[in-house]
């Protein structure tokens, strides 16, 4: 299902209504599908909520809004965990760098909501490495810090790491969410796959309590 603007601001509305609805049941195969085999979390002790996603993908960036501000209101049992996917695309890598690098170097946070306005909205190819050193630093961050850690052995490991994640998750479009390790949400309209997802989080405290 392809996203613009406007079912973007129609799923905030949807979210809020929702929020208040009584509980329903999932259904597999039309709510979510199940992850065959589960993968392992690897957070001990939470539910492990994953979002595979690209600066690259427009439906990501009109969706991060939204899920910052879920993010922000998860209780403490429950964690969120960003990965970038390439899909074997060149210029997809190189954001993907950017995103572990910017991670590495306490960045994200700050230039998330900006890394996705440049690629998607003013147009700037973040997906060259020359352009994208230069953006970094007329946002304040430490050019020799940035460049060596874009080109370290870790950062092409995390990459290498979050693509075989996406072919073992199975996942062929982004965004996407992963509860658990178990179950994957895509394809639905941004407040309805946050809804789901949050129903799918108390299946797994219930599946946890068995």
């Amino acid at each position: 299902m392809k996203f613009d603007r406007r079912h973007f601001v129609g799923s905030v509305f949807a979210l809020a209504a929702l929020s208040t609805a009584p509980a329903f049941a999932q259904t597999a195969g039309r709510d979510y599908t199940a992850i065959v085999p589960p993968q392992p979390s690897e957070e001990v002790g939470k539910i492990e909520v994953l979002e595979f996603f690209s600066y690259g993908c427009p439906h990501c960036a009109d969706f991060n809004p939204l899920l910052s501000a879920w993010a922000a209101k998860l209780p403490a049992d429950v964690v969120l965990k960003k990965v970038p996917v390439t899909f074997g695309r060149a210029a997809w890598a190189n954001i993907a760098r950017l995103f572990y690098t910017l991670e590495i170097l306490g960045e994200s946070a700050r230039l998330e909501g900006d890394v996705f306005r440049a690629i998607q909205n003013e147009r700037v190819n973040l997906f060259d490495e020359k352009t994208l050193n230069e953006w970094v630093a007329k946002k304040g961050v430490d050019a020799k810090k940035f460049a060596d850690t874009f080109s370290s052995f870790g950062v092409q490991s995390r990459v290498r790491r979050a693509d075989q994640m996406a072919q073992a998750y199975k996942i062929t479009g982004v965004p996407a969410l992963a509860v658990d390790g178990k179950y994957l949400v895509g394809g639905k309209d941004f407040g309805e796959a946050l809804a789901i997802t949050d129903k799918l989080i108390a299946k797994v405290r219930s599946e946890r309590k068995k």
